[in-house]
């Protein structure tokens, strides 16, 4: 049996392959050209980590986007997102019928405060463009073809340049997408498995590992007892004492150890220190008083103790912490908390106060993959010319998303990475002319 073909297949349905999808028929259609797309989605539900991202309501995009909101290439990140930035990214979704709000910290959801509008929107603009979106398909390899051995008998077709092999086909197509995404959430169908096939296509792979991960505490801290608590720190990574990262935001206490925004960033740079300084001390330590040191703290725990000497010291803890973390530090650092303030000896002062601005968390790893939210590592951005993505030395293949060497903070940062590089991808690839038929509608699905 002959095989299937199209001009574009894009591997992955999810937000970078969606939008790679939509924007090369967009602009074929604006040239008054016609490009038969296939996507080929692995998973069998169509965005399955849009679906389950921002706790179900999908957190698209932020009001500010910088290029120092990501990790990896300064100079290839600043362009691709200046050539589809936050603003463009937010009309773009208006105009397929997505109603925006602004949150806390610049977050950008859908009005309905639900991920499946945005999934929805994305297949329902598919539609209309005639892109097909075929489920089941897990690509296992993609070869690269003679180019006489695809040519079509048309002169106005362009031959077929890839072979994309997946466990009950053959795909035929002269340029090829993949957005594949990491290894984060596999559950949602991402395996890694993209590494594998730029790899065997001459990429190279940086070494990768989970990013904006929950962290494991050593279970004999008082984590447990504060589950479910949000205190706002300052939270520093530092490598053999040298700073690696630093940042302010929400902590979140679990049973396991800890969580919230500033955690998820700062895990990043745990584990990236941890793989890059192998021998290196790396820790993380916690300010439960942002914008204070030791000698402020200090400072106003004294004048606190001698304006109330008889408050108890819970109690004085719990102007400026809460007061269960107040109960928890006091006992960690072996102290009444029920004694009186103006009664606290120096000593006992003294490591009460390097408790509350630089206590160290005893972290003994990351929740892996299964609970993170992007990867870090992946193809080089110096592999691909950051204008289209489209690979330095494969032509006619276009790396997008997850997939790429590049991560950013949580916020809606990642989803707007996809939107920008299915965006370029997408113009680009608008260039290859109609071919022959594709996948038969009977194989497509919605959900």
């Amino acid at each position: 049996m002959a095989a299937q073909a199209c001009d574009l297949a894009i591997v992955g349905a999810g937000a970078a392959g969606l939008a790679a999808a939509i924007f090369t028929a967009e602009a074929a259609r604006a040239a008054g050209s016609a490009i038969e797309i296939v996507i080929l989605e692995s998973a069998a539900k169509i965005g399955a980590k849009i679906l389950i991202s921002g706790g179900g309501r999908c957190n698209i995009t932020n009001s500010e986007v910088g290029v120092e909101d990501f990790n990896g290439s300064r100079h290839p990140i600043r362009n691709i997102l200046a050539a589809f930035d936050q603003r463009a990214a937010a009309s773009w979704f208006e105009s397929i019928g997505v109603r925006l709000k602004r949150e806390a910290g610049g977050k950008l959801f859908p009005v309905s405060d639900r991920a499946r509008t945005v999934v929805d929107a994305l297949v329902a603009r598919c539609d209309q463009l005639g892109v097909r979106i075929v489920i089941g398909r897990r690509v296992e390899k993609i070869a690269r073809l003679p180019i006489e051995a695809g040519a079509g008998g048309a002169s106005d077709r362009r031959p077929h340049r890839f072979a994309i092999h997946y466990r009950d086909g053959e795909l035929r197509a002269h340029s090829v997408v993949l957005a594949t995404g990491g290894r984060s959430l596999p559950r949602t169908g991402s395996d890694g498995s993209g590494w594998k096939i730029v790899a065997e296509l001459g990429h190279t792979v940086t070494a990768t590992h989970p990013a904006l991960v929950p962290l494991k505490l050593d279970r004999n801290l008082f984590h447990a007892e504060l589950s479910g608590l949000s205190v706002q720190v300052d939270l520093t990574v530092t490598a053999d004492d040298r700073l690696v990262d630093r940042r302010v935001g929400s902590l979140l206490w679990t049973h396991f150890g800890i969580s919230g925004p500033v955690v998820m960033d700062a895990s990043r740079h745990w584990i990236a220190a941890r793989l890059r300084s192998a021998g290196a001390k790396v820790r993380l330590r916690c300010n439960f008083i942002p914008d204070n040191n030791r000698e402020s703290a200090e400072a106003w725990l004294l004048e606190a103790a001698a304006a109330h000497p008889r408050m108890t010291l819970r109690r004085l803890l719990a102007e400026r912490i809460s007061e269960r973390l107040a109960a928890a530090l006091t006992r960690w650092c072996a102290i009444d908390d029920a004694l009186g303030a103006g009664q606290l000896p120096r000593a006992h002062r003294r490591r009460l106060v390097e408790a509350l601005v630089a206590f160290e968390l005893p972290v003994i790893g990351d929740r892996g993959w299964d609970f993170a939210e992007v990867t870090a590592g992946g193809v080089p951005l110096a592999e691909l010319d950051y204008r289209t993505m489209e690979s330095r030395r494969v032509p006619g293949l276009y790396l997008i998303g997850e997939l790429l060497d590049c991560d950013g903070r949580i916020g809606g940062y990642n989803f707007q990475w996809a939107w920008a590089t299915g965006f370029l991808a997408g113009r680009a690839a608008a260039s290859v002319k109609s071919s022959s038929p594709t996948l038969a509608t009977a194989d497509r699905s919605r959900h």
